[in-house]
């Protein structure tokens, strides 16, 4: 049986706590009040108050962390190296239309000084999909798992037969015209293109082997943190749009299994040249 770190049994249980105010307020959704933070983003009472049910559960075990939530924003906490990256709901647009595809993402960063240079990692996350009562965590070198069973990406080695997740910009958001030049480059060498809604479970998805890969941009840190770490332990590839490790800062980020990745990256690359 796997055993759950005391760090992750937090993640977990603060994200099962919040998970249940969201499956309650799901079944009510014409009761919720809404409000638009810009162009098709939207922000519920369901998202404020399971980001304060998160931000209450995690303080309480871990009172020193700074964190970092989609709503609140930065607190800084007495650890200067541990902060909790949290999105209460991603998915938020699938949530007020009914659509049961959704989740609660936490991560942990963590930052430490090595000869003068400051280094940032992500330690520990866990995307928690409330609808199906499912968890996805890993921690740095424990590997990722399923619940209780451990996840890999997925052996595929061909794009003809592989099954890519990304996001579509709707409204003023992200660069549309880009976004479809990026598609139609990639849509006549995939077997499909997916777009769910979720990038925190998309990321989770690529890790289980369900998608072969993901990419997006315009993404927040809370996004992606958990699903960063998720992938690597599962034996895949993350990188920016560039090939770096600057997802946080950049938005940008494509994940899939080491087969895949370079050519996904490189198609990309040469779609936006073009575009440029």
């Amino acid at each position: 049986m796997t055993i759950k770190s005391p760090l992750i049994n937090v993640m977990e249980r603060a994200a099962r706590i919040a998970g249940r105010g969201l499956i309650h307020d799901f079944g009510e959704i014409e009761q919720l009040q809404v409000s638009t933070k810009g162009p098709g983003d939207f922000v519920s009472n369901a998202d404020l108050k399971a980001e304060a049910t998160l931000k209450e559960e995690l303080h309480r075990v871990r009172p020193d962390f700074s964190m970092l939530m989609e709503e609140g924003g930065a607190t800084e906490g007495n650890d200067s190296e541990h902060c909790w990256i949290v999105d209460p709901l991603d998915g938020t647009l699938n949530f007020l239309h009914g659509i049961p595809h959704f989740c609660i993402s936490i991560g942990v960063e963590r930052t430490w000084l090595s000869a003068g240079r400051e280094i940032s990692e992500i330690v520990a996350g866990l995307v928690y999909d409330p609808i199906h009562d499912t968890s996805y965590w890993a921690e740095k070198g424990q590997g990722a798992y399923l619940n209780d069973r451990r996840i890999r990406v997925s052996g595929r080695r061909t794009l003809s037969s592989s099954v890519i997740a990304s996001g579509l910009p709707g409204l003023e958001r992200g660069d549309q015209a880009l976004f479809l030049a990026e598609n139609a480059a990639l849509m006549g060498r995939v077997a499909g293109i997916r777009q769910f809604g979720s990038a925190a479970l998309d990321l989770a998805y690529v890790a289980a082997g369900y998608c072969d890969g993901l990419w997006q941009d315009a993404l927040k840190p809370w996004d992606m943190a958990a699903g960063i770490l998720l992938v690597r332990e599962a034996g895949g590839f993350v990188t920016d749009f560039k090939g770096g490790a600057d997802m946080l800062k950049s938005g940008t980020i494509l994940g899939a299994n080491s087969l895949l990745h370079e050519e996904i990256l490189t198609i990309l690359t040469d779609a936006r040249d073009q575009k440029s």
